[in-house]
């Protein structure tokens, strides 16, 4: 019987061993060491760990997961195992788009360069020396959640597909996209709770598990969920609609306040709310509080604030399902 054999596992690749980075080995046998203890012979060779790790077979063949772990230029062979990093103004995908990289390179690269793209462009709470020599500081999103989601991105997304994981921070929330779909097995609502793991593609899961980079036990996106929420944020969301998303958000969408440095509307923000406010009611007079939120991707809270504040650009007339916005003709 004709059995498809999965993407991580196949071999119809034409790199041989010469396209395999020998750094790339001995880094992944120190950092398995480190996180795992995992015992290699002294000086073992890149071929023999590749077999141990069934990325080789004695033929010399290498499956595509070898080149995507360890291969010197994995993109040469698979393209779209690039990652695009998009940093967006609002909270649409619109330009003009303040900061785009796409990078290139091995599964470990790309995990760290993508986590870096989302560190290094959110604020940072600075503290004093009030309790300490040292300054106190606290990322507005939770590093190790940012990378957990990343690494189940790169990890289970469908190679075989055409499109690029992608990573859009916008002003309210991070949005990682998988293309892929899960498990039939797994629903969205049950990664919310202890489930059994289904690794997309078991050979890439091996290594990234023996390297510390996942679990293998079904705990990675509860592991996010819990680290949203012991960092004060509301609980990610996880998607299935074409794509695979996780959606974590930022500081100040849950009610337009947190330590005054993002409500949604501060700043050249608050006059770009006020705008798309104006142009949601001019489109349907009879838009709800609701609907607006929704469509500005604002917290509920934060646009009965700003509706509130905006009483010499706009009015309620009426009351109730028979009343209706207008907007206030300067």
């Amino acid at each position: 019987m004709f059995r498809l054999v999965p993407f991580d596992q196949a071999k119809d690749n034409e790199a041989t061993i010469k396209d395999i980075s020998d750094d790339k080995i001995k880094s992944f046998i120190e950092l398995s060491k480190q996180k795992r203890n995992f015992k290699f012979k002294e000086n073992i060779s890149a071929t023999d760990l590749l077999t141990h790790l069934s990325l080789m077979d004695e033929s010399g063949h290498l499956t595509n997961a070898a080149i995507l772990l360890f291969g010197k230029k994995p993109q040469r062979f698979f393209i779209s195992s690039e990652i695009k990093c998009m940093q967006f103004y609002g909270n649409e995908i619109e330009k003009p788009i303040p900061s785009l990289q796409i990078y290139k390179g091995d599964i470990f690269q790309l995990v760290d360069q993508a986590t870096s793209f989302v560190m290094s462009r959110i604020n940072m709470w600075i503290g004093t020396r009030a309790k300490s020599v040292s300054v106190p500081t606290k990322p507005e999103l939770p590093g190790e959640a940012v990378r957990e989601a990343i690494v189940n991105a790169i990890c289970h997304r469908d190679y075989t597909s055409n499109a690029s994981v992608q990573v859009m921070l916008f002003k309210n929330r991070l949005e990682i996209w998988n293309p892929g779909q899960l498990p039939y097995e797994l629903t969205t609502q049950q990664l919310y709770k202890p489930h059994k793991s289904h690794p997309n593609n078991p050979l890439i899961a091996e290594p990234l598990q023996r390297s510390g980079f996942i679990e293998k036990a079904g705990t990675g996106t509860g592991e996010i969920v819990k680290l949203c929420l012991q960092h004060g944020l509301k609980k990610p969301l996880f998607e299935q609609d074409g794509d695979f998303k996780v959606i974590i958000w930022r500081l100040g969408t849950q009610d337009g306040t947190q330590d005054g440095t993002q409500d949604g509307t501060q700043d050249g923000t608050q006059k770009q709310l006020e705008e798309k406010i104006i142009s949601l009611i001019k489109a349907n007079p009879k838009i709800s509080r609701k609907d607006i939120a929704t469509a500005t991707q604002t917290s509920p809270r934060t646009i009965a604030r700003r509706i509130k504040e905006m009483n010499d650009k706009i009015r309620f007339v009426g009351s109730g399902y028979s009343g209706h916005w207008e907007v206030v003709e300067e």
